[in-house]
C-alpha cells in the first residue's frame, strides 16, 4: 500500500472508489503540501484518514477533523492499526459552522489539507478572511493550504474568498481524472499565505450560495496536477 498505510473500511463508509487514482491524488496532494518532519498539519474533512495517515508519516503531528463521529472512530482505529496514533489526533465537529474563534482555539499550525464534500468549505474560508481583517494575538494563518475538491463550482467560490479577502495567493491548480469518461474530476488548488499581495482592485462580495454559473463545467488549469 502507498506510504505503508493500510486503511480498512466498511461498506457504508465513504471512501474513494477508484483506488488507483486515489493513490495518485494523495501522492500529489502530499507533494504539493511539502510537509516537513517538524511541521504540524490539520486535515479538514478527514474522513477515514485518507490524507491524515499518509501525512502522519511525514509530519510531526496531524489533526484530522471530520463531521461524522463514526468516521472519526474509524480513523482512530486506522491510526492505531498503522502505528501512527502517536502522530495523529482526531476531532468530530460541524465543519459548516466553523467560526474564527474555533480556528484560534485550535492554535497555529503550519499547513492545512482541505478535502470537503460538494458543498465546499465556505465557513472555513470565511473564518480565515475574518481573521485576516481582525488578527488575533498568538495566532497565525497556515502558510500553505492544499484544497482538494470534487466540485469546481464551490472550489471557485472558496478560492475567491481566500484570494480576495483571506490573504492567500493561488499558486497552482489542476485536476485528477477520478472518473474516466465522465464530466466529474477531482480538482486541486494550492494557496500560499501572502498578506502583502494585492489581488486586482475591485469590490467583491461573497455568499455561501454564490458560485459562478459556468464553474460546474470548467476545469482548473495550472501546474498543480494534470489529468491522469
Amino acid at each position: 500500500p502507498e506510504f505503508g498505510v493500510r486503511m480498512p473500511f466498511k461498506p457504508t463508509d465513504f471512501t474513494q472508489v477508484n483506488h488507483q487514482i486515489n493513490t495518485v491524488l494523495v501522492g500529489r496532494a502530499l507533494r504539493l503540501l511539502d510537509v516537513q518532519k517538524h511541521e504540524t498539519v490539520i486535515d479538514w474533512f478527514c474522513g477515514l484518514g485518507n490524507f491524515t495517515l499518509p501525512l502522519a508519516t511525514l509530519a510531526r503531528t496531524v489533526l484530522g477533523i471530520e463531521g461524522s463521529q463514526t468516521l472519526v472512530d474509524r480513523a482512530l482505529d486506522n491510526a492505531k492499526l498503522n502505528g501512527l496514533d502517536a502522530h495523529t489526533r482526531f476531532d468530530a465537529r460541524n465543519l459548516f459552522e466553523l467560526t474564527p474563534d474555533d480556528l484560534v482555539a485550535l492554535g497555529t499550525v503550519d499547513k492545512w489539507l482541505v478535502d470537503p464534500p460538494r458543498e465546499g468549505a465556505f465557513a472555513l474560508a470565511k473564518a480565515l478572511a475574518v481573521l485576516k481583517a481582525h488578527p488575533r494575538e498568538a495566532w497565525a494563518a497556515p502558510k500553505r493550504i492544499v484544497y482538494v475538491s470534487c466540485n469546481p463550482a464551490t472550489l471557485a467560490r472558496d478560492t475567491g474568498l481566500l484570494v480576495h479577502l483571506g490573504g492567500y495567493r493561488c499558486v497552482a491548480a489542476g485536476a485528477v481524472n477520478m472518473f474516466r469518461h465522465t464530466a466529474h474530476v477531482e480538482s486541486m488548488a494550492v494557496f500560499e499565505w501572502d498578506p502583502e499581495w494585492q489581488p486586482r482592485a475591485e469590490k467583491v462580495e461573497f455568499a455561501e450560495d454564490a458560485v459562478p454559473e459556468d464553474a460546474e463545467a470548467s476545469e482548473p488549469e495550472g501546474s498543480g496536477a494534470e489529468g491522469t
